[in-house]
């Protein structure tokens, strides 16, 4: 990886967390928990920069715009509206799980 590479990774997460920062405070609160939840799960889709996260606050910014709350936006189980998101996705674990497979 280049340098340039990472002064431009830098950069795009900068921005990513500014149109955090930007949301209502509620919506704040769930997406950082929305980002937990995917970083300890593991879809490997997040390590592709912040396609996945980007999407969430695309929706979270529509929301907002039109004056909803956030729990209108994900329904009131977030776990369950992350999981839809991401239930297409290979996780690491599935990976890990695979080679434990293959050893056995």
């Amino acid at each position: 990886m280049r340098i340039q590479d990472i002064i431009e990774g830098k950069k795009e997460w900068r921005a990513h967390v500014a149109r955090v920062k930007a949301l209502p405070q509620d919506y704040q609160i769930v997406y950082k928990e929305i980002q937990k939840y995917f970083f300890k799960v593991g879809p490997i889709e997040l390590t592709d920069g912040t396609g996945l996260l980007s999407g969430i606050i695309d929706l979270f910014e529509e929301g907002a715009a039109l004056g909803k709350g956030v729990l209108e936006v994900t329904g009131s189980d977030v776990a369950a509206f992350c999981d839809d998101l991401i239930k297409d996705s290979k996780t690491y674990a599935d990976i890990y799980q695979e080679s434990v497979d293959q050893e056995v």
